[in-house]
């Protein structure tokens, strides 16, 4: 397996090893995505690449689910990953100014991460609590009502001590 510059040493094995246990297994195809990004992070072309070989699938069928499920990632995520609900509730509510102002204490734009690693910010289009939108949650938590000038004291809470 040729081996990318941004990817450890020692995940080639384990991939290969993910792979080669649904060797030409079509159907495998979302299971497998799922184990190389827990076990990674996120989904390389090259990562995409041999799980097509490995299953029998075309790359586009691979990149098609990667790009159709907000599961997966192509880039690597933060620690701390940020989405903002564009949902109708939510949008009519001030989405797009919280996600603004998260762009802005953040400095990088939906889809990224900072280069810190510590936040990934990403859109999703319903985060099921319309009655609280807008909505964003961080991780595992859920915020609502949220109001753009709250973001930097949100933030606070997962930056380490003494960052700003």
């Amino acid at each position: 397996m040729s081996k990318s510059v941004g990817l450890q040493e020692e995940v080639w094995p384990e991939l290969e090893r993910i792979i080669q246990e649904h060797r030409g297994d079509r159907s495998a195809l979302i299971q497998v995505l799922h184990r190389c990004q827990e076990l990674i992070g996120y989904l390389p072309r090259e990562v995409q690449v041999k799980i097509a070989e490995g299953l029998g699938v075309t790359l586009g069928e691979v990149y098609g689910v990667v790009s159709f499920y907000s599961l997966f990632s192509t880039k690597p995520r933060g620690k701390y990953r940020i989405s903002v609900c564009k949902g109708t509730a939510c949008y009519v509510r001030g989405s797009m100014e919280v996600l603004e102002r998260l762009e802005k204490e953040l400095g990088i734009k939906a889809g990224d991460s900072t280069d810190d690693g510590l936040f990934s910010l990403e859109v999703v289009r319903c985060l099921g609590a319309c009655g609280l939108s807008p909505v964003m949650t961080i991780n595992e938590n859920t915020y609502g009502l949220v109001k753009p000038d709250a973001i930097p004291q949100i933030l606070m809470a997962y930056r380490p001590a003494g960052v700003a």
